[in-house]
């Protein structure tokens, strides 16, 4: 008789929508990961700009565990006090006057969108619907969000471009111009520094007009700061360094230090139009969130926390500027604002970021314009980013033999 053998196969049953690195997390603590073989590695990316307070950051722990005890999730149709004291510090810390909670960046997105729109709407003109982003922008990939940046990559094969979205590229400011003054314009939705497009701040003088520009023709602003707000570039609000304010404004990421939590802000001008039944998230805003969300916040609001920004931020550049210095084939250029790096390199950077994964145990994350970023925790301290610049450095060396060879 045969007998046959059955071996089993590990079928993954995830849609095949990332491209993983070959890393298995284990724990995080701080600026460190741990993978499952006990590997420790420095880490540069924080979640994407998200755990800005460090891995496993025990004020945040312990906000999870006390409110975990209480109350996890109860409907939008009650009140939530720990929403109205979130909103409230936040309208503190800001031009906002209103706030409204969700899930995500994207999520947040979606309602400044939605919030300009209404504002004309509410305001007798309702033609008044267009929506212009630029080249090179990450907005989050719901519908709405990919057709604001209309980047190919992520709106092929998702069917038409959506009516009222256009995008300008990024420096023509003559078409900038002529879409403002536009009697159709709602709205200019822009990240004072770009993330995923390769860490491009707008100039603040740029921010400056676009300002004017808009208060002339009655065109609202949205400023995208999910990755570039919350500390990251030195001020609170990226915005901040232009000395102007938006009219709506979506955040994200760091505001849950890890944990997913979301907002759209907005003037009371600009929120007139949401008005009951308009908008709503079953879980937005649930009581969990808001406990994290209120301890994540008033850890990033300290002036110790920005200062240790600015003065690690001043060191990074400079290393890195010295480091390109020394491997100009392998560094073009060193830009972003704050702890939000972009390296421009010569290699490819998916290649860069496994050669700093694999040789150096550096973690990085990748952008467009063949960038990789450096986004680590807000709180790292001087020594870890010596130590960031050794790894990198290292990552260099053996990019350059490996071009060589």
């Amino acid at each position: 008789m045969c007998v046959l053998e059955v071996q089993s196969v590990s079928v993954n049953h995830l849609m095949g929508v990332y491209n993983r690195a070959p890393l298995e997390v284990d724990r995080g603590r701080g600026a460190r990961l741990w993978a499952k073989d006990g590997t420790e590695y420095l880490d540069m990316v924080s979640g994407i700009s998200t755990n800005a307070l460090g891995h496993a950051n025990p004020i945040l722990v312990e906000a999870v565990k006390a409110q975990a005890e209480k109350l996890w999730h109860v409907s939008n149709i009650f009140r939530i006090p720990g929403q109205e004291e979130l909103a409230d510090k936040l309208c503190e810390h800001s031009f906002a006057d209103a706030v409204f909670f969700t899930n995500s960046g994207t999520e947040a997105v979606e309602c400044a969108i939605k919030t300009a729109r209404r504002y004309h709407f509410h305001n007798g003109a309702p033609e008044r619907i267009d929506i212009y982003g630029f080249d090179g922008s990450f907005h989050g990939r719901t519908y709405g969000a990919i057709n604001a940046a209309a980047n190919p990559a992520y709106t092929n094969g998702f069917g038409p471009p959506m009516e009222g979205f256009h995008q300008l590229v990024w420096g023509d400011h003559e078409a900038l111009k002529a879409a403002i003054a536009a009697p159709t314009t709602a709205a200019i939705i822009v990240e004072p520094v770009q993330g995923e497009g390769g860490c491009r701040a707008i100039p603040e003088h740029c921010l400056r007009s676009l300002r004017e520009l808009c208060d002339e023709h009655g065109v609202l602003i949205i400023f995208d700061e999910v990755q570039c707000g919350m500390g990251r570039t030195g001020k609170l609000w990226a915005h901040e360094w232009a000395g102007i304010a938006p009219d709506i404004m979506a955040i994200a990421k760091a505001l849950g230090g890890g944990f997913p939590v979301g907002a759209c802000l907005a003037s009371a001008k600009a929120a007139s139009g949401m008005t009951v039944g308009v908008h709503g998230s079953t879980f937005g805003g649930n009581p969990l969130a808001m406990a994290v969300g209120l301890a994540a916040f008033g850890e990033l609001v300290k002036p110790e926390l920005i200062a240790n920004v600015n003065e690690v931020a001043g060191y990074l550049k400079q290393q890195f500027v010295g480091l390109q210095e020394r491997f100009p084939d392998i560094i073009v250029d060193v830009r972003g604002k704050g702890l939000l790096i972009g390296v421009k390199l010569v290699p490819n950077n998916r290649d860069f970021m496994a050669l700093a994964r694999d040789d150096q145990h550096l973690l990085i994350a990748g952008g467009g314009d063949n960038c990789c970023r450096i986004l680590p925790p807000l709180n790292l301290t001087i020594e870890e980013a010596r130590e960031a610049v050794r790894r990198f450095e290292g990552a260099c060396e053996t990019a350059r033999k490996q071009m060589a060879g």
